[in-house]
């Protein structure tokens, strides 16, 4: 096994594989351990060895898919989208619409999400909804746990059904589960290792996911933002979507950002292109001499997934360079916390984390609340901040650090998600203060 401490480049990166055993054969034998199984309307079930039958009474069905957690505990229900089986970290998502963006965003990576509003899937799925902006980044989450079965589509841009849109995808999806308590347990208990399988037969050898779960190498200490950038540099104009003419092209750019990829969302580039920035997005093992040849006004640390510090050990000699430099910087999300420690600050992974679309942040400098999208398991420790560096936002849940800012330098990063997509735009503004630092940088025309 690789040790994850040391120095990963993006071409010899590689995790282990708990699953391989379980994908020699598309079949799974039932071993139910002696375990208490929750049904889809949070009742406790007392089945026998070797039963898969979930029974309110009334009515009568064969679990086609199941979580395993790397404890023991699990939970049975339908299987949907792929078939087969797939392990990550398991959290849950408060968002009431989005779904489709939520499991495109590549900060997902490795991830099932637990959506805890309980219908999903009545607009559907359509092609513009997709929030990775690389190849690389298409496949984010790898499994999504629904209280209730898919819901047909009933939206006007559908142009597919959610649940063959999740099979396409590479998603394993799992409905019929008590969300609640699934909650319930990452609120008490942090978010597990956790294997899910969506078997159509009905076939699963509970034994093996709860082993392929306490297998899996879990979030810290891996560098996962090296799995979803693109070597090749690639530039983008398209503005944000408007309900009468869609996405149209940036036409005249009043500044040129270079936007440092980590899996960065789509919509972060909208937000640049529609502030008047011409975008040129380039990896995180691009070398601050080819950014700075480049001449742009600003440069962007986008999002990411994974542990920032197993990141930063990659990455740290740009952004060292970047701070040094003058550039306006803007961080958001992995790039927030890759800033913070280049800046001297330490980050901690969280037990439960921060994934929604309702979050309250305040902006210390305004005095004004937000309501905003989060997604991150890890964050900036606001007891590590060195001097000159100060905190500009904070969550109103639980007081951890949503923001920061650097005495003297034009360099501003939010641990949220300003550009949305999906959730509420009460944070776009922060794109138009990164702008204004461009203007003034433009206006100063110095190097």
């Amino acid at each position: 096994m690789q040790d994850r401490s040391s120095k990963v480049s993006k071409a010899t990166h590689q995790r282990s594989k708990p699953l391989d055993g379980l994908n020699r054969s598309p079949l799974f034998a039932l071993r139910l351990p002696a375990k208490l199984l929750k049904s889809a309307q949070g009742q406790c079930w007392t089945q026998a060895i070797g039963d898969t039958t979930l029974s309110d009474g009334n009515q009568s069905a064969s679990a086609t898919g199941a979580i395993a957690f790397s404890d023991g505990t699990v939970f049975l229900g339908s299987g949907a989208g792929k078939v087969g089986a797939a392990v990550g970290e398991l959290c849950f998502n408060t968002a009431m619409t989005g779904y489709q963006e939520i499991l495109t965003d590549p900060s997902y990576s490795e991830q099932l999400v637990l959506f805890t509003f309980p219908h999903i899937g009545n607009v559907g799925a359509n092609a513009a909804d997709r929030e990775e902006s690389t190849a690389e980044a298409a496949t984010a989450a790898r499994g999504a746990i629904f209280r209730e079965p898919v819901t047909p589509p009933s939206n006007w841009r559908a142009e597919d059904h959610f649940d063959t849109w999740l099979a396409r995808q590479g998603i394993i999806g799992l409905s019929g589960v008590d969300t609640r308590a699934l909650t319930r347990y990452i609120r008490e208990s942090g978010m597990p290792k956790a294997a899910i399988i969506h078997a159509p037969d009905g076939d699963i050898d509970i034994d093996a996911l709860i082993k392929a779960a306490a297998a899996w190498e879990g979030l810290e200490a891996a560098d996962l933002a090296a799995n979803v950038t693109a070597d090749a540099k690639f530039d983008h104009q398209e503005r944000l979507w408007d309900l009468t003419r869609g996405f149209e092209p940036l036409e005249d750019a009043d500044y040129h950002a270079v936007v440092v990829d980590f899996g960065v969302k789509k919509n972060i580039l909208r937000n640049l292109s529609n502030v008047g920035a011409r975008v040129t997005v380039v990896s995180g093992d691009t070398d601050f001499e080819t950014i700075r040849a480049m001449a742009p006004d600003g440069v962007v640390l986008s999002n990411g997934p994974g542990d920032p510090a197993a990141t930063h050990e990659r990455t740290g000699p740009l952004l060292s360079a970047l701070i040094e430099s003058g550039l306006p910087l803007l961080g958001i999300c992995l790039g927030h916390q890759l800033l913070a420690l280049s800046l001297g600050a330490r980050t901690k992974k969280m037990d439960q984390g921060h994934h929604g679309a309702n979050h309250p942040v305040k902006d210390l400098e305004t005095g004004k609340v937000e309501i905003v999208s989060m997604n991150h398991g890890f964050t900036v420790d606001p007891e590590s901040l060195p001097e000159g560096v100060e905190q500009s936002h904070i969550s109103l849940f639980d007081g951890t650090n949503s923001g920061l800012r650097v005495v003297g330098k034009p360099i501003i990063s939010v641990q949220h998600h300003p550009e949305a997509s999906p959730g509420p735009q009460d944070s776009f503004y922060l794109f138009e203060r990164f702008a204004d630092l461009m203007r003034q940088r433009s206006a100063n025309n110095t190097v």
